[in-house]
């Protein structure tokens, strides 16, 4: 196997090391897919035996499935020889009128260290390395964003900070869908990564501005989800294709076919160039696909292997498609 997906890379200004490819868990907690106590363990063994030392979850996937799947795959495997992050900002609370568990918002301080917790008897674990601020951009919470971020500023982001000073964690950061608040965000605190969920792809690169040159300077390190932008660059089918989780514009599918149709010219899966380009900048740690099998997770370290010509991002760059770094 190649070095590509087992490199890894320094995490902030801390003395971390984060896998180049890491493991984004949120199909482990698939309410459509909901997967088994025992393919979830091999899902997670397969990804450990072949190099991958970084995951993510999140109380949100699943209602806690995801957390409590990846612990009890994890316990087997010494406990340094990996870092985890998951993130705070949501609460699960027995519901009133389902077996379902309702989802509630806390930005509070002490909801930081309740989600904290409660996340920990999930993972069955003593500790979490990165522990992120969840969803505080307008794409969650639209005209209620302004009053999301002012709670989060004064509660939920400094109870990460206090962590990080109490060596409860290592370091902290926030995890959303934007790479506006980021700014925003790092302008008032001192932390250590972001996690940008499908806003540093072969499709967007508006956060080549100003977002990551202004984390190259800060030493703030940024992990890269939905490197596919939900699906869409991951698939030849339109009629299954999703943008952000919704059906994609045809504008948007017409963007990604003249991206596809400039890689199959190099011979290149799209999907390689898709999970590598994002690496290619000196901000990005990280990059963390989902995968739903053991398929899925050995197809994600094969195109992580490809070994991609500068000429195709030479081409993608003249055409307009695609900047190259």
């Amino acid at each position: 196997m190649a070095d590509n997906a087992k490199s890894k890379n320094l995490l902030g200004n801390t003395q971390f090391q984060i896998s180049r490819l890491g493991f984004g868990t949120a199909p482990l907690g698939s309410l459509r897919d909901e997967i088994s106590v025992q393919d979830a363990e091999a899902l997670i063994d397969n990804a450990f035996e072949m190099g991958i030392r970084y995951f993510d979850t999140a109380p949100l996937y699943g209602e806690g499935r995801s957390e409590w799947h990846l612990g009890n795959a994890l316990k087997k495997f010494n406990r340094n020889d990996y870092l985890l992050s998951t993130k705070v900002g949501r609460l699960l609370r027995t519901s009133d009128t389902s077996d379902k568990l309702d989802v509630v918002y806390d930005y509070n301080y002490q909801g930081a260290l309740s989600s904290l917790e409660e996340s920990l008897e999930r993972l069955q674990l003593e500790y979490v390395d990165i522990l992120l601020c969840h969803d505080i951009d307008v794409w969650t919470h639209k005209s209620k964003q302004p009053q999301i971020f002012k709670q989060a500023t004064q509660g939920i982001l400094p109870a990460l900070f206090d962590l990080r000073e109490k060596g409860r964690i290592k370091a902290f950061g926030i995890g959303v869908n934007e790479w506006q608040v980021c700014e925003k965000v790092i302008e008032l605190f001192d932390i250590d990564c972001i996690l940008l969920a499908g806003r540093f792809t072969l499709l967007e690169q508006e956060a080549l501005n100003s977002l990551l040159p202004t984390c190259v300077e800060k030493k703030i390190s940024v992990i890269i989800g939905g490197p596919y932008n939900s699906g869409l660059l991951a698939t030849t089918e339109k009629n299954v294709a999703t943008y952000d989780y919704r059906p994609v514009s045809d504008q948007k599918w017409k963007q990604a076919q003249a991206i596809r149709a400039v890689c199959e010219v190099h011979n290149i899966d799209i999907r390689a160039a898709a999970l590598q380009y994002p690496l290619r900048h000196s901000a990005v740690v990280s990059i963390i696909p989902g995968a739903k099998n053991i398929d899925e997770l050995k197809m994600n370290i094969q195109l992580m292997n490809h070994d991609i010509p500068d000429a195709l991002w030479d081409d993608l760059d003249a055409q307009g498609l695609t900047r190259k770094i």
